[in-house]
């Protein structure tokens, strides 16, 4: 009996050792939330690239671009990015967001949906009028 409890035993700290020296997390589920959301905001850029790109086509575009990907435990990628609608401006942000790694990754698997809103802004405003001299 003495033989299993120590092979038991020295399983546990195996396990236990194996996992931290991964560096795995275990996010609560808001935790979860806003670390991904810190990481899509890392590429608002380039998402706003994405959009700046689909107003030269059509001055007038606006709407929601859902995007659901899952994020792989022990890697942290975004992995089975999609977007919806389809169609160029989905496409461009889900490229965008491509190769986005959650660090540190999670010690589970991440199943999410983000979603961006685009709405064209007010025309700036025109520069007054130069006062007339005299």
């Amino acid at each position: 009996m003495t033989k299993s409890l120590s092979f038991f035993t020295l399983a546990g700290i195996a396990g236990i050792a194996g996992i931290a020296a991964c560096s795995f997390h275990a996010r609560s589920p808001e935790d979860y939330r806003d670390a991904t959301a810190a990481l899509l905001e890392s590429k608002s850029p380039d998402v706003k690239s994405c959009y700046d790109g689909a107003l030269k086509a059509n001055k007038e575009l606006s709407g929601t671009i859902t995007v659901h990907f899952k994020v792989e435990k022990e890697t942290g990628k975004l992995v089975d990015i999609k977007s919806d609608p389809a169609g160029p401006l989905g496409e461009c942000v889900t490229n965008a967001i491509t190769g986005l790694e959650l660090k540190p990754p999670d010690a589970r698997d991440g199943d999410a949906t983000f979603s961006y809103q685009f709405t064209v802004g007010p025309a700036p405003a025109a520069p007054p009028a130069p006062a007339p001299a005299g």
